[in-house]
């Protein structure tokens, strides 16, 4: 692994869902988390895309990484800020 590799502690798919369900599934396996805690969110190009780093960013967390894969979907990668 390389050394600025971030390790995420879970993982959600949202590729399979339309908005604003997206939101409302990445949200829910971020409450799952501890403060700290890295979560993982593959998700589609588009609406997802725009939407969901932004919305995650409004409640308060961190956004570390947004990069595209190479079969086209969006790894997120967020850190849980305590509440």
């Amino acid at each position: 692994m390389a050394e600025n590799e971030i390790k995420a502690n879970d993982f959600v798919d949202i590729t399979d869902v339309v908005c604003p369900v997206t939101f409302v599934k990445a949200k829910v396996a971020l409450e799952e988390l501890d403060a700290g805690q890295v979560l993982s969110i593959r998700m589609n190009d588009g609406e997802p895309v725009q939407n969901v780093p932004r919305s995650i960013k409004d409640e308060g967390h961190q956004i570390l990484k947004l990069r595209q894969n190479d079969d086209g979907s969006y790894e997120l990668l967020v850190r849980k800020v305590a509440e």
